[in-house]
């Protein structure tokens, strides 16, 4: 029993682990906005096309990859989902143009369609009953990808230039070579898999408009959270070097502040779903940081330092009792339930932050973090959540 369990824990890590790997060039792309902003004579509109080009790539074909592969599992795809991102990183790394730096971005939203519908189901699958614990177990390793990109950017890309982002294909290719052994496992268990009689869903007694109405709270809820997301970790950088007057480096150190601390919360929130059930969590977390949002445009250096962390831990702490309650609801659709909401609402974050560059440049990036700071108003649909016990484990 102990070894299965050994076996397991290794799988969800293997997998938490790529996931890391797999962010990390993904959070190169705005990690290095500044160089590329000053190296291409770049507008903010175009900063957002980047981010938009990346996300909306990948929000759009994670739905439909993830549909796909609950009827069609695609063990051996996760290598090459990673192999995209790898070939994507080789592109901005000697882009000569913006043209270029747009399909080097969208390569990069391939892999990520490509990883995560598989990768999330396989953390569920290796879960155990555990899902909000494994679900936090597989989003930890991306969110501190996310976290650790700044500060490679800052004290490797920024000093040795454009072209040193190459150099992180290395990551990828040990992420291809986990993945292909994670692939080995997930085929050998899909027959148990098959054979296993299906875990009743606790909304069994809910009518299907019910369902519906949960289910679109929930995307909404997401969208916010990523809208926000999206917009902190794309202009952040510059709100922080025009309002402080602080180099790239420390701009860079800022945002690792707010992606590190989403990382801990990310884990604490699996684990309070799993004990107080994934509605307590995520009433929480996206009304919780709301006090922290509206105080930011007008805090001091130190104090907005403070605040970042504050509401990188709680806003993120939602994210995986999001996925949770979302694979609740829709049991057996685990690859469209992670397309939608590692997928399309991503996206949708992406476009938030294309269109929040368009404003940046009307009206200044301190007002785009004055909008921003009320997004956390729409947790107040939360109430129209069912409620939903955790199971016993």
């Amino acid at each position: 029993m102990a070894g299965a369990q050994n076996t397991v824990l290794a799988i969800i890590l293997a997998v938490s682990f790529c996931h890391m790997i797999n962010d990390i060039m993904q959070s190169m792309l705005a990690a290095i906005y500044p160089m590329l902003k000053t190296s291409f004579e770049l507008d903010f509109w175009q900063i957002g096309l980047l981010t938009m080009a990346f996300q909306v790539t990948a929000s759009l074909l994670q739905p439909l990859i993830g549909m796909y592969t609950d009827k069609r599992p695609l063990p051996f795809s996760l290598p090459i989902g990673m192999s995209s991102s790898l070939v994507g990183l080789v592109v901005l790394a000697f882009a000569p143009s913006y043209a270029i730096l747009v399909i080097g971005a969208m390569l990069i939203g391939l892999g990520s369609a490509i990883f995560h519908p598989e990768s999330s189901r396989v953390a569920r699958l290796a879960a155990g009953g555990r899902f909000g614990l494994a679900q936090s177990l597989f989003q930890l390793g991306g969110n501190f990808g996310q976290a650790i990109g700044p500060l490679l950017a800052a004290f490797i890309v920024v000093p040795l230039g454009q072209k040193s982002v190459a150099g992180f294909t290395l990551a990828a290719l040990v992420g291809i070579v986990v993945l292909y052994n994670v692939g080995g496992w997930y085929r050998a268990h899909l027959k148990e898999r098959a054979q296993r009689k299906a875990q009743a869903s606790m909304f069994a007694h809910l009518a299907g408009n019910k369902v519906a109405i949960a289910l679109t709270v929930l995307t909404v809820l997401t969208f916010s959270k990523n809208i926000y997301t999206a917009g902190l970790s794309s202009y952040f950088t510059f709100y922080a070097i025009g309002k402080f007057g602080v180099t790239v480096q420390e701009s860079q150190l800022m945002l690792f502040l707010f992606l590190g601390a989403s990382a801990a919360g990310l884990i604490l929130g699996g684990l309070f779903g799993d004990r107080f059930g994934a509605k307590a969590v995520i009433w929480f977390s996206i009304l919780g940081c709301l006090p922290f949002t509206l105080a930011l445009p007008y805090a001091d250096l130190l104090w907005t330092n403070i605040l970042v962390v504050l509401i990188g831990l709680i806003l993120s702490s939602a994210f995986s009792a999001i996925v949770v309650f979302a694979q609740e609801l829709v049991p057996g659709r685990v690859g469209m339930i992670a397309g939608i909401f590692f997928g399309l609402a991503f996206g949708f974050g992406g476009i938030g932050a294309a269109v929040l560059g368009i404003v940046a440049d009307h009206k200044g990036i301190e007002f785009v973090f004055w909008i921003c700071s009320f997004l956390p108003l729409f947790g107040l649909l939360t109430i129209f959540l069912p409620s939903m016990k955790p199971r016993t484990i």
